[in-house]
């Protein structure tokens, strides 16, 4: 089992900046990609951005050039630098990681934290 505990959230204006920080505790070996996802008032969980366990990063559209994620194996913590904040990024913020055990794969999330944007 691998628990997932977000952190970071909050309130901040637009323009503004947040870095939501995600520690992985527990069985962490063959821990392979991490993921954010958010979701949004009344909408369906979305992908932020992934990162592969040799660093490899992709992000969603909406967020490329003011989102960065990354990862520190030593530390078991998985990052975002959320940059130039934007009213429609306010959501939850989860973070999801993937573990791969021989030929299974097993998916874990975390409980969320809350980013508002406001003006």
């Amino acid at each position: 089992q691998v628990q997932l505990v977000e952190s970071g959230g909050g309130l901040v204006q637009p323009g503004g900046s947040l870095r939501l920080s995600c520690a992985a505790s527990g069985s962490i070996f063959s821990i392979n990609n991490m993921d954010w996802y958010r979701q949004l008032p009344g909408k369906e969980r979305e992908w932020v951005a992934t990162i592969t366990s040799g660093g490899s990063t992709s992000h969603a559209d909406a967020v490329k050039g003011r989102f960065t994620i990354s990862r520190d194996n030593a530390k078991n913590t998985l990052y975002l630098q959320m940059n130039s904040l934007k009213s429609e990024d306010t959501a939850v913020y989860y973070c999801r990681a993937e573990q791969w055990v021989g030929l299974k794969v097993y998916t874990y999330w975390g409980r969320g934290t809350h980013v508002t944007v406001f003006s």
